[in-house]
């Protein structure tokens, strides 16, 4: 991003320039641009979260990229847009004023304090043009955060955090690693807020829009890193965290998609769902959204929640240890005797999905009866139970 220019990516596909990536070692061939990233987003029914230039980049080309995605079709910009085919405005909301920057692999690396007075002028121009926007600073955990959360607490209405974790030979600290880390990160902004008066009365939310392991050879191109049945116990554990702590994470990100550190992988022909996308796609599918108080025992990670609508219990849990292990519903709540399973296992820990390859680990349904009496956990295993709430 940070030396990323988004006029290359946006008219005929045919006549944009191909660019060699500055910070990193791949070319950007521009083939997937402004227009295309927001045509996904509206295909996939999600909101798009556009980051800035601040590296090389400056206001007046960051406005510009507002402009076209959000400016009348009689703006300058916004007449660009049109010319393009698209005369409606895009309505973008969230925009991250650079990304990174704290990090000398980024172009236009800064110290904090010139990040700082930059990310206020970006803001202050964007804010200009339309004071409703959702922008995101970038944060990190500790110096950075100090002074950024001082200097611009006017000048944000979340944060940005990352963090990336590789792999460890026992299971269990293996798991332990995301939920730890979010954890950590999250007590950190709590200290913050009690300590900053510069906070006081604001809700600076967290947006942890990059996270996820990071390890191991690169089997699928440039960062393409190859995911197992350890990391998507990892993935459960972290969704855990996060949902008991979503009173200050305002959105995660995993990151990223496709091949680059991403849960589906391809091949020329092929495309499969590593175990960390089996578990995001489960969550997303079928796990509630009203959280639910709920203690366990380590190694367990246990989370609940109902559905919106208070019809159905959802219970998830990892089992990152070799063993099968009973648990029970102790909930206060009149249950259903029966309801759904889902489980994502396999005895090695080491399993993983290839696009070329049988599918070895799957999101398996079933159903669970007598739900009073309890049931099994497998080993190594993500499980989500739905189970209808009786009046």
């Amino acid at each position: 991003m940070s030396g990323y220019n988004w006029k290359d990516g946006i008219g005929p596909r045919d006549r944009r320039p191909p660019r060699k990536n500055p910070a990193w070692q791949g070319i950007e061939h521009n083939d997937f641009g402004f227009d295309e990233f927001m045509f996904f987003c509206q295909y996939l029914g999600t909101n798009p979260d556009v980051a800035v230039n601040t590296g090389s980049g400056e206001v007046t080309s960051a406005i510009e990229e507002l402009e076209y995605a959000n400016g009348a079709a009689d703006s300058p910009f916004g007449k660009i847009r049109a010319a393009n085919g698209h005369a409606e405005p895009y309505g973008v909301k969230h925009w991250c004023i650079g990304n990174e920057m704290y990090g000398d692999w980024q172009i236009g690396h800064m110290s904090t304090d010139k990040y700082a007075l930059k990310n206020n002028a970006f803001v202050d121009a964007f804010r200009e043009f339309d004071p409703n926007l959702t922008l995101i600073s970038v944060g990190a955990v500790g110096a950075w955060d100090e002074l950024i959360m001082r200097q611009c607490a006017d000048h944000m209405d979340w944060i940005s955090e990352h963090f990336y974790v590789q792999t460890r030979d026992n299971i269990v600290e293996h798991v332990d690693q995301v939920p730890n880390n979010i954890r950590r990160i999250a007590a950190a902004h709590r200290k913050y807020r009690e300590e900053f008066p510069e906070l006081q009365g604001k809700d600076i939310r967290i947006a942890m829009d990059e996270w996820n392991y990071w390890y191991g050879p690169h089997v699928f191109g440039e960062l393409g890193t190859r995911y197992f049945v350890k990391d998507g116990l990892g993935i459960a554990a972290g969704l855990h965290e996060y949902y008991r702590n979503s009173d200050i994470f305002a959105m995660a990100n995993y990151a990223q998609t496709v091949n680059v550190i991403g849960c589906i992988k391809t091949s020329a022909t092929n495309a499969q769902f590593e175990t960390t996308g089996l578990v995001l796609k489960l969550y997303r599918n079928k796990y509630g959204e009203i959280p639910l108080k709920v203690e366990a025992k380590r190694p367990y990670s246990v989370a609940a929640a109902t559905t919106a609508d208070g019809k159905f219990l959802t219970v998830a849990v990892v089992n990152p240890t070799r063993e099968t292990v009973k648990f029970s519903f102790d909930v206060d709540l009149k249950l259903a005797n029966s309801g759904e399973r889902f489980e994502i296992a396999n005895d090695d820990p080491m399993a993983f999905n290839d696009p070329d390859s049988e599918q070895k680990i799957d999101i398996v349904k079933s159903s669970i009866g007598n739900v009073a009496d309890g049931t099994t956990l497998s080993p190594l295993s993500v499980t989500l139970f739905k189970i209808a709430i009786e009046e």
